[in-house]
């Protein structure tokens, strides 16, 4: 390249097509100039894994063997766009499943050098985030934030592995104020879902049975941590666990995965909504702390566990300036998110990454 000389991509209209392969999603997605979506396909093998509680790693790579080709193709023609008009690819390189990323990471290469497009790694925590940047589409029901988030912009990133306040200067500069030092927001979900013999994910299957239960039958504690925001959600599983070992009657080396069967079904309900009830106000407790210290221009929620209702609600009870939380189909894991990342990336002239040599990187942090 020439002195002086930008890449072509940097001086017109963008497209980035994202893949995004980190646990048992399969997906693909095409983002114009980071803020328009024009395609977003997922293919879940959820399904698959329902029946053993949790995402086995062995099928969820086999899944995106066969999903991941058929994906690119169905997104590229959901947004009318021929591999000409694409003009970078962004991929989830971490953190994850190890073999779910290598499937993605390694299409993602071959496509960079058989279509010769730059090629950018993308941290898939940081880019539940910037999901929240994508606010026009043609696509039918998606509902878009009216607006970005505007900078410096606090982040509580909840989902089954990560809990965490950041906040960010810019796309790319950011500081982790607190983390969960045990279980994530979404693990705790899932875990107290186990217990109740609800089917997995728990987030879901606790919200809906929980708007049948009465949220103050049980105070479960909330923990305390020498790290003003920093979140721990294994005690509240485990206060849960012994208070309904408690109320069947039995000691607390009751087997958990007998439980179910000696509650009854408002009893479930009740710990549902009780559960639920405390895990969202330890979040909002903390974000309205952080909020009040650091007065962000913007709060973003993001993550799968973002979807949840109640959640919803609560912070927007805050009286927050300006609160982004952007569809429910973006906040679980996608492709749109790599790609508009992709795009921040590429605008602010991060290093592409080369096809030959990106590895995966499971236990990637921000």
């Amino acid at each position: 390249m020439q002195a002086g000389l930008e890449p072509a991509w940097k001086k017109c209209v963008m497209k980035v097509l994202g893949i995004e392969s980190s646990c048992d999603e399969t997906a693909a997605a095409v983002v114009e100039d980071g803020t328009t979506l024009l395609s977003n396909v997922v293919a879940s093998s959820i399904d698959l894994h329902v029946e053993f509680g949790g995402v086995v790693p062995e099928i969820a790579a086999r899944s995106h063997i066969e999903s991941t080709t058929p994906v690119i193709k169905q997104a590229l023609a959901q947004a009318k766009t021929s591999w000409d008009e694409i003009d970078a690819i962004a991929v989830t390189n971490g953190p994850g499943l190890g073999g779910s990323l290598l499937i993605g990471v390694l299409t993602a290469r071959t496509l960079a050098i058989a279509k010769n497009k730059p090629l950018f790694p993308v941290n898939h925590v940081q880019a539940h985030v910037l999901a929240n940047f994508l606010t026009k589409t043609s696509l039918p029901d998606y509902k878009l934030p009216a607006y970005a988030p505007k900078f410096p912009c606090l982040a509580l990133i909840v989902s089954g592995g990560h809990t965490q306040l950041v906040l960010f200067n810019d796309c790319f500069d950011y500081h982790v104020l607190g983390q969960t030092q045990d279980d994530a927001v979404g693990e705790a979900f899932d875990k107290v879902a186990k217990i109740l013999g609800l089917e997995y994910p728990g987030g879901p299957s606790i919200s809906r049975l929980a708007t049948r239960g009465d949220a103050g039958m049980f105070n479960f504690p909330k923990a305390k941590l020498g790290g003003k925001y920093d979140f721990s959600f294994s005690g509240l599983k485990t206060a849960v666990l012994r208070l309904a070992q408690k109320e069947i009657g039995q000691s607390y080396d009751f087997p958990s995965h007998l439980i179910a069967d000696k509650l009854a079904d408002q009893q479930k309900a009740d710990f549902a909504a009780s559960f639920q009830r405390i895990a969202i106000e330890t979040l909002v407790d903390k974000l309205a702390q952080a909020y009040q210290e650091y007065k962000p221009a913007s709060v973003v929620i993001a993550g799968g566990v973002a979807a949840n209702q109640k959640l919803r609600q609560q912070v927007s009870k805050q009286g927050f300036s300006s609160v982004i939380i952007t569809d429910p189909k973006l906040c679980t894991d996608n492709a749109a998110m790599i790609s508009a990342s992709g795009f921040f990336a590429a605008e602010q002239g991060n290093i592409q990454a080369d096809p030959y040599t990106l590895e995966t990187n499971p236990s990637l942090a921000m």
